[in-house]
């Protein structure tokens, strides 16, 4: 069954794609410095070995993230900002392996933190079991326990997959609940993985223009 005409799809997407890069290049940078720390959260999502340094899902550009992303982190603890860290955990009993090549056993190395953020530290580890991190209990309890939280910065992999899920589930619950809280995702503190047809650009745009149009407020970068 033909989907769409190819010629006209091709075309259209080209333009489309040159527009969501218009509109992403043109976005600003907003300083740290500028929320307020007490009501603000830095959220790393998945910054570990299993995706930056082994295993089947190991990304270079994964690992690229860490430098930034432990910039952002020191400076959270200059303001007093807090820190959650998600990192995949699973069993041999993980219905994820039905799409994704079995990833960060719990017990192994794969599913640390990458050393670099680890030595920061000063977050709180939360082990989730599906790409969506929103749906841990340990985070909802968080969530509950921090009532003041307005502002939640999110980073680290990928963009498409387990950052955009989170975003987006973040905002509407919020959105749901008539609560007009800022979810930031920092351009330079995301990205994804190349795998085949998973153009890791394409679908990096595609994400980021994904969480802007449900509400998520993509910026350039976080001022430090």
């Amino acid at each position: 069954m033909k989907i769409v005409n190819r010629e006209q799809f091709m075309k259209r997407s080209m333009e489309t794609i040159k527009e969501m890069l218009d509109m992403l290049e043109g976005l600003k940078g907003i300083k740290l410095a500028d929320l307020k720390g007490d009501r603000t959260a830095l959220v790393i999502v998945d910054m570990i070995n299993g995706f930056a340094r082994e295993g089947a899902l190991k990304s270079d550009r994964v690992e690229e993230l860490i430098p930034e992303i432990v910039k952002l982190s020191k400076k959270c603890d200059e303001l007093g900002i807090q820190k959650i860290a998600f990192a995949d955990c699973h069993t041999e009993a993980s219905p994820e392996f039905g799409a994704y090549p079995k990833h960060c056993m719990s017990g192994t190395s794969e599913a640390d933190v990458v050393d670099e953020i680890k030595e920061v530290g000063g977050y709180k580890l939360i082990e989730k079991n599906s790409t969506n991190g929103f749906h841990e209990e340990e985070f909802k309890k968080w969530l509950a326990d921090n009532p003041q939280i307005t502002n939640f910065i999110v980073t680290g992999d990928c963009t498409d997959i387990c950052v955009q899920q989170f975003a987006i589930t973040l905002k509407t619950w919020f959105n749901m609940q008539n609560k007009n809280y800022r979810v930031i995702v920092p351009m330079n503190a995301v990205d994804t993985y190349d795998l085949g047809v998973h153009n890791g650009d394409l679908v990096n745009v595609m994400a980021l223009y994904n969480m802007i149009i449900n509400g998520v407020e993509v910026v350039r970068e976080i001022e430090v």
